[in-house]
């Protein structure tokens, strides 16, 4: 994965290409207040993770982060720290 760093306020990200760099992930952890799930894109429905990780506008929400190959969309300072101590 690309490790590459892309501002979504600059850059328009539309659904389908959103899921075309998901679908590469090995996971997807998506926060929307304070709950955290967790999505493998090779078995989860594609609505349902748009619908989490799109925001109202029909763009990207932020903060997007690509950690090797899990996706981490949204925010949530326990979950960050966890997984930003263990890479």
């Amino acid at each position: 994965m690309a490790q590459d760093f892309l501002d979504a306020r600059k850059e328009r990200f539309g659904s389908e290409d959103v899921w075309e760099l998901l679908k590469l992930a090995d996971s997807i952890i998506t926060v929307k207040g304070k709950k955290v799930s967790t999505w493998d894109p090779k078995t989860a429905d594609k609505k349902s993770v748009l619908k989490q990780v799109m925001g109202p506008s029909g763009n990207l929400r932020a903060p997007t982060l690509c950690l090797g190959s899990i996706f981490v969309v949204g925010f949530h300072l326990e979950m960050y720290e966890h997984y930003l101590l263990t890479i």
